[in-house]
């Protein structure tokens, strides 16, 4: 480890040495994804995560950019490398008391709030109830938080009255994520109301834009004096609101009254940033509607924040497709641009506007001048995160078209386990999709997701009219007593519900586990309806040694679903196939997967829930385990098996 840490530093200097002079042309790194080339470049750069260059990290959103943007990478390629990195920084600032070195809530800046979203991901992940203190304490900021008169947060105290776009994103989505995770429903409501009152206040209705900024009081010298504005239209300003739009949505409840007018929003706002784009490079200027003015440039974080928001908005059905193409062209001209590579492969992004605001010491008068004369560097925190966040969305494009508009419901009736949260609530878990830690579904979800397919949790017996929600349902290691006190056994009637939708084109995963973990008898009552037989046995036991290669097993070539991959399996049932149910893996003798082809529909039976985040978030396994990489060949193959004709309907009883 001491030598991991002398090496970075080295790398380090290094790099911040090469900042100052960022080659013109360099070779590409093989086979290395930009996302990654971008988080491997702000780990040797910043190795603790001082990107303000201090001497010390400080709790501050600069920071939580480029942590998103890292989490971000770790999502999408399970590289422990990342979360390791992620975790390390925090560990810096969050004390073990769950206290923040640097943060002073007193100071009422939204600015302060955004890391509070790392802190929430490491409760998640770890359930340590440190991160939920210091998420805590930042969600208390919130609630003395100074306020305009209608209800929307002043950016900051000593900037009194103001609405900036910046404070959109640096608040919002951690709301939302709090308020989604520790249940606090009545939230949702005045998050909405923030990104309602700041469009109303800051939209332009000639061209869509959002001003930067707005003053109640009309008082101080950059505001216009009928109108409160300021008088510019600021492209990074309109990013960090875009970003903000399509991670609140995430969180967001299906069935909340104002989540509409939150996608009708950000359909507005880029429809009038759409309409900027630089024709010949794809980028967006500095100041927006200004091209030819003097001294205006072609400005890196916000370009790179609009194709983050674009292609995040079509994946997650938020915005038309129409949008891929628009970010497509502006993530070809970031690359040609603004990136580059120097002599040791370290990727560099240049053209980034180093910080914008309005007021303070020396006054910052929000004119066109101010904008175009701003310091402009290479390398900034807020670049580099806004890359990594919009290459990772780029990387993720041509999968997601696959799956667009379909649904994947997981089921939480036959396996219904709660937990006490670290707030003492009661909460879902085990094979769930917002669950974090080693037990849930999260990097299953994430894979899911990668194609453009919506996320479902089914609450409710899986009745014809439930499973209409989605086209593909996932049944997981149905309980016994002891997981839960009452377990809800598949019934006779479930098992023909469940046959009649998959008859008619439905998609169905059954993941069993050993026998001393699920439920045998009434579950196959279901397989049964497929040809499939689960066998209550325990093979591929691994001893206490934690030699991890005892629980490997090898997806050989010619797989009807996968490439030859190494995967992790322990203690796992068996399979008796009959009738159109097909093996597809056998191990050591024993079927192991299974494929039938029922009506219109298919079923896809395995031994093992193997694909939870214990096995898939790259954590505990050495990398050479491939779940995660399976996982995904997974979901392409179930998307593919979904009929053409068949599309998501309303149904009730669901909860996200």
């Amino acid at each position: 480890m001491k030598i991991q840490i002398v090496a970075a530093v080295l790398l380090s200097s290094m790099v911040a040495s090469a900042q100052t002079s960022v080659p013109a042309s360099a070779k590409p790194v093989a086979n290395v994804p930009m996302s990654s080339r971008a988080a491997d470049m702000a780990i040797a750069t910043w190795p603790d995560g001082d990107v303000m260059g201090k001497g010390a990290p400080r709790w501050i959103y600069d920071e939580g950019v480029v942590l998103e943007g890292v989490t971000d990478v770790w999502y999408a390629t399970a590289n422990p490398k990342y979360y390791n990195y992620v975790k390390h920084c925090m560990d810096v600032l969050v004390a073990k008391d769950g206290s923040i070195a640097t943060y002073k809530a007193s100071e009422n800046s939204l600015d302060n709030v955004l890391m509070g979203r790392i802190a929430l991901m490491l409760y998640g992940v770890t359930q340590d109830k440190r991160y939920y203190l210091a998420a805590k304490a930042v969600r208390a900021q919130l609630e003395s938080h100074p306020r305009t008169d209608e209800g929307g947060y002043w950016h900051k105290a000593i900037y009194p009255h103001q609405m900036w776009l910046d404070g959109l994103y640096m608040g919002e989505p951690f709301r939302a994520e709090y308020a989604k995770k520790f249940q606090e429903p009545d939230e949702f409501n005045d998050i909405a109301q923030q990104f309602i009152w700041s469009e109303k206040h800051l939209r332009d209705p000639k061209t869509g834009l959002l001003y930067h900024a707005w003053d109640e009081s009309k008082a101080l010298p950059w505001s216009d004096k009928q109108t409160g504005l300021s008088p510019e239209f600021w492209s990074r300003g309109m990013g960090w609101y875009a970003m903000a739009l399509v991670d609140v949505l995430d969180s967001f409840p299906e069935n909340h009254p104002k989540r509409a007018e939150l996608i009708a929003i950000l359909n507005r706002l880029m429809t009038g940033v759409a309409a900027q784009q630089d024709a010949k490079t794809g980028l967006w200027y500095e100041v927006t509607n200004k091209p030819t003015g003097k001294g205006n440039y072609l400005e890196a974080s916000a370009s790179a924040m609009f194709v983050y928001a674009m292609e995040k908005g079509v994946r997650m059905g938020y915005l038309p497709a129409r949008y891929s193409a628009v970010a497509a062209k502006a993530y070809a001209g970031i690359q040609s641009k603004f990136i580059t590579t120097d002599a040791n492969g370290t990727v560099h992004m240049s053209s980034i506007v180093q910080g914008v605001g309005l007021g303070g010491k020396p006054y910052r008068d929000g004119s066109y001048t101010y904008y175009t004369t701003t310091k402009v560097v290479s390398d900034d925190s807020k670049g580099i995160g806004a890359l990594m966040m919009a290459a990772t969305e780029v990387e993720r494009a041509k999968t997601a078209r696959m799956g667009l508009g379909k649904t994947v419901a997981v089921d939480a009736w036959f396996n219904s386990q709660v937990r006490k949260n670290a707030a003492g609530q009661t909460e879902s878990f085990h094979y769930k999709w917002n669950d974090e830690a080693n037990s849930g579904f999260a990097f299953f979800g994430q894979a899911f997701q990668s194609y453009g397919v919506k996320t479902k949790t089914l609450a409710q017996a899986p009745t014809l009219t439930a499973l209409k929600l989605a086209q593909m349902y996932i049944i997981v290691s149905p309980d016994i007593p002891g997981k839960v006190d009452h377990p809800n056994y598949v019934t006779a009637k479930d098992a023909d519900d469940v046959a009649a939708w998959v008859k008619q084109g439905g998609v169905l995963v059954l993941m069993m586990n050993d026998n001393t973990n699920t439920d045998f008898d009434h579950t196959n009552l279901l397989a049964a309806k497929f040809g499939v037989h689960f066998n209550a046995v325990d093979n591929n036991k691994v001893p206490d040694s934690k030699n991890e290669d005892d629980g490997k097993l090898l997806i050989p070539a010619g797989n009807a679903i996968f490439t030859p991959k190494k995967i992790f399996m322990k203690e796992i049932c068996s399979i008796t196939a009959s009738g159109a149910a097909k093996p597809v893996m056998t191990w050591q003798d024993n079927t192991v997967m299974t494929v039938t082809k029922f009506g219109k529909g298919t079923v896809y039976a395995v031994v093992d829930p193997w694909l939870y985040n214990e096995y898939t978030d790259g954590r505990k396994l050495p990398m050479e385990f491939e779940n995660y990489a399976a996982a995904k060949e997974l979901v392409q193959w179930l998307v593919k098996q979904v009929p053409p004709s068949s599309r998501p309907r309303q149904a009730t009883g669901v909860a996200q």
